[in-house]
């Protein structure tokens, strides 16, 4: 076994709707039929659970991500490059996420999951959240909208330029992912998932790694390159 115990919470912006990202974690085409990408197992996939249950007449990801947002009470209409969601992967490393599964620990640590992105964002901003059981590690992706109060920050130039206007609510709701995804957020968000997921055995990534993560587009195009390159090589083999 490992010697590395590590708690892994990652947060990625998703782009527009994030209906394609939905695909991958619903297994479901944009027609809601079934879909199983080349990663996942395609006689596991019955094992995944959606862990939020919608509001009445949502029926997908995609949807709820947009009711989050029709009844945020937003004053201020959402511009075309704004970020809607926020996708954030928990999980551990590959041995003890098997362990916490087969010491019939799985359901709980779920549950702590839920509880930490709850009170870290706030529930009504967690639109949904999805275990997955037919890849390789069991993992959760949990939809985060991005929904903040308070005054945004200004920008120096708007600070710069004196003019009259009514001051405006602090306590007002804003869609705002640069609120959430500052640098000192991100590494605060490593410490205390950590601190959160202790009880079962795991710790913190190593402060300062030079590691990078691969987006999903990335990991999934690599992928097929290499699906196709071994197919070449089969066939090249069988002539």
């Amino acid at each position: 076994m490992s010697n590395t115990q590590y708690a892994v919470c990652h947060l990625q912006r998703g782009s527009g709707n994030d209906s394609g990202m939905s695909c991958h974690i619903e297994r479901k085409d944009a027609k809601r039929e079934k879909y199983v990408p080349i990663n996942a197992d395609a006689n596991r996939t019955h094992l995944n659970r959606e862990l939020i249950r919608f509001p009445d007449g949502v029926e997908s990801r995609t949807q709820a991500i947009q009711h989050r947002l029709d009844t945020a009470g937003l004053t201020r209409k959402i511009g075309n490059n704004q970020v809607r969601a926020i996708r954030v992967l928990l999980t551990g490393t590959h041995e003890d996420m098997e362990r916490i599964t087969n010491e019939g620990r799985l359901d709980e640590w779920c549950c702590d999951n839920l509880k930490y992105l709850a009170d870290t964002f706030g529930r009504e901003n967690i639109v949904s959240a999805v275990l997955h059981m037919d890849e390789q590690t069991p993992h959760i992706h949990a939809t985060l909208v991005p929904i903040v109060k308070g005054e945004r920050k200004r920008k120096k130039k708007e600070e710069q330029v004196k003019k009259r206007y009514r001051k405006k609510p602090t306590d007002t709701a804003r869609l705002c992912a640069d609120d959430i995804m500052t640098r000192a957020k991100l590494k605060s968000y490593q410490d205390t998932y950590a601190q959160a997921m202790s009880g079962y055995g795991l710790q913190r990534g190593i402060d300062g790694s030079e590691a990078k993560h691969i987006s999903t587009r990335k990991y999934y195009r690599d992928l097929m390159q290499q699906t196709e390159q071994l197919q070449t090589d089969i066939a090249q083999l069988q002539d």
